[in-house]
């Protein structure tokens, strides 16, 4: 069996070799999760964005209910006109 004898200097290398692979994988691991991250917070912001236009579809022409209620109000007095008028014998 042959037995690899490293120099001080050669185990410096070595050493720093693998802490540097630890701290590249560490790194990969935290922009990982970054990623992740980021893309749950893209879809929540477009589920809230689809759900912003479709409130503001469904309420784009609610200025119009008042104009709604006093035509309404106009078309009933015009039909209690035009009515024939109830007798109460």
């Amino acid at each position: 069996m042959t037995v690899l004898a490293l120099t001080d200097n050669e185990t410096a290398w070595v050493i720093t070799l693998v802490v540097g692979l630890v701290v590249a994988l560490v790194v990969w691991g935290l922009l990982e999760a970054l990623r992740r991250t980021v893309n749950q917070v893209e879809r929540s912001v477009n589920d809230v964005w689809t759900m912003g236009k479709r409130v503001a579809g469904n309420t784009q022409t609610t200025h119009l209910l008042a104009t709604t209620k006093a035509r309404g109000v106009e078309l009933h007095e015009e039909l209690q006109e035009h009515l024939p008028e109830r007798s109460a014998g």
